[in-house]
């Protein structure tokens, strides 16, 4: 039997490994870039930019399209039979909507440390398999406190999805090509949506005297989900200096062309004071703010959307159906509002720009009666709510763009994704089943939400802007020039020679400095870094 001081003696034992592995990660960085900027051409960029993209990128765009199809068949299974079979009463079903963002929410603590000290190659397959046996188990559910107990695990085990996601990201792709990398893993929204009609118009078909359909459904989702998890422990690298798919001369180059990021590569040391800067700048409340605003509002779609379109008379498979053309709009949205991320750079704008369609789109379904001859007016006010799911990865990309330090990019993402789950337990709730199928009340409380946003959005912007303002007077108290030209919000890479400098300009003189981006792979935040300039 382990004594205490056999406890302890492991503890430390495991903490000097630990320790260990980081000072190897951090050599390993030196050692490769050899303390001088390595030659790289525009060539070498896209060159390793495609290779990531085949690999990474695919992960993420298939691995986070898993996860959507997994929370987005509950509404379809609804009008299937899930709430009869099962014996939901009253507000039974908006738990059942809720209870998976109460799960996310409880596990963010410990996913920001998690994705720290976890090797991402171990870390994403546990997740998977975790939510892929939840989905599954949900065709053995059979009634409340069994369908409240799969829910909860579905929540907890995606909980660290989407910072995951986010700061796999940011450790591998410039900051101009973060938004568009972005949209195509989150944009996976619109086709799933797609995939999600598709599958229960197809498994509902099914008259099994076993398996109800949307028992059918369910396991369907899981089984390819747990398939999912040792593909991706074989494909996916931890990081640049792992990546199997990268030859040893590429690996100092791919490392290279992230030094403008000013952000480093990632370390597994969890930092304790970066977590402290982080929750003392309001810019954080105003992430969280945008986050649970944005989000009560889309669980709109996710949980009550084939629920809205049933209410205008359709049946069952019709409304599944329908669900189809709401998707395509989706994933056509999120391109387009992350492609202008990419092209113009200010976030906050286009942020404001697609709000306006989702407010006109609440307006219609508020305004025009449900009857029979109004079909066509709803269901476009109904597809205007697709322009919400646009302004989701322009955060998300916005968020990790202004938010430098390993620790400080987890743990902000992680309560970003809090705030998220709060906005999910929150947009289901205002949604009471003795309000259909008009959803009146809800439908103003949502109203207000994207209001909200827009204000939040704006607020955010004269921060980001006065923290510039900040970060220009202490380059200039340290002997630097105000005014530094940001290249890695360049849509194209400017090359790197031998003898050249940081790459990072004066904007005064049109010269390089060369005390400019000598620290860009240290694990700074963004407030440690005067070089760091914050994207509106």
């Amino acid at each position: 039997m382990s004594t205490a001081k056999d406890i302890a003696s492991s503890i430390h034992h495991d903490e000097s490994i630990a320790k260990m592995d980081i000072e190897k990660h951090d050599d390993k960085v030196a050692q490769l870039m050899g303390g001088d900027r390595v030659v790289l051409t525009e060539e070498d960029d896209k060159r390793i930019r495609r290779k990531t993209d085949k690999v990474i990128l695919t992960i993420l765009v298939w691995v986070y399209f898993l996860q959507i199809l997994d929370k987005s068949v509950l509404g379809y299974a609804a009008t299937f039979g899930l709430r009869e079979d099962t014996g939901l009463t009253g507000s039974e079903y908006s738990l059942i909507g809720s209870i998976a963002p109460i799960a996310q929410l409880a596990w963010q603590p410990f996913s920001s440390f998690l994705i720290v000290r976890v090797p991402h190659r171990i870390l994403m397959p546990t997740l998977i398999l975790g939510w892929g046996i939840a989905s599954a188990a949900i065709a053995a559910c059979h009634n409340f406190q069994t369908l409240l107990a799969a829910r909860f695990f579905l929540g907890l085990f995606e909980g660290g999805c989407l910072p995951l996601f986010s700061i796999i990201t940011s450790q591998w792709y410039r900051r101009a090509e973060q938004p568009i990398r972005v949209a195509a893993w989150y944009g996976t929204n619109g086709i799933a949506t797609i995939v999600a009609a598709a599958v229960s118009y197809g498994l509902g078909h099914i008259n099994s005297p076993l398996l109800a359909s949307w028992k059918i459904i369910f396991l369907f989702v899981g089984l390819v989900t747990i398939v999912t998890a040792p593909v991706v422990y074989w494909k996916l690298d931890n990081d640049i200096l792992s990546a199997r798919f990268l030859s040893e001369e590429d690996k100092p180059k791919a490392i290279e062309r992230l030094r403008a990021n000013q952000n480093g590569i990632g370390t597994r040391e969890f930092k304790w004071k970066q977590i402290l800067e982080m929750f003392l700048e309001p810019k954080t409340y105003l992430w969280v703010a945008l986050s649970l605003f944005i989000n009560a509002g889309a669980s709109v779609t996710n949980t009550f959307g084939p629920l809205i379109i049933n209410g205008l008379n359709f049946d069952k498979y019709k409304s599944s159906l329908l669900n189809i053309p709401f998707g395509f709009v989706q994933w056509v949205i999120i391109l387009i509002a992350s492609w202008f991320a990419q092209r113009f750079r200010i976030k906050y704008a286009i942020v404001l720009v697609f709000i306006l369609p989702v407010i006109a789109g609440l307006a219609v379904l508020y305004a025009i009666p449900r009857t029979a001859d109004n079909t066509a007016p709803l269901l476009v006010g109904y597809y205007l709510l697709a322009f919400l799911f646009g302004t989701i990865p322009v955060v998300v990309a916005w968020v990790v763009a202004n938010t430098a330090g390993m620790t400080k990019r987890s743990v902000i993402m992680s309560v970003y994704n809090g705030a998220a789950s709060i906005g999910n337990i929150i947009g289901p709730i205002v949604f009471n089943s003795k309000d259909a199928p008009n959803y009146f009340p809800g439908l103003r409380v949502v109203l207000g939400f994207f209001v909200a946003t827009a204000a939040c959005a704006i607020l955010q912007a004269f921060n980001l802007a006065f923290l510039n303002k900040l970060q220009e007077r202490r380059r200039v108290a340290n002997g630097k020039p105000a005014k530094i030209v940001d290249t890695s919000m360049s849509n194209t890479y400017k090359e790197i020679r031998a003898g050249d400098s940081s790459g990072v300009q004066s904007a005064e003189e049109g010269t390089a400095d060369q005390r400019i981006g000598q620290h860009a792979f240290e694990d700074l935040t963004d407030r440690q870094n005067d070089e760091f300039v914050y994207v509106l």
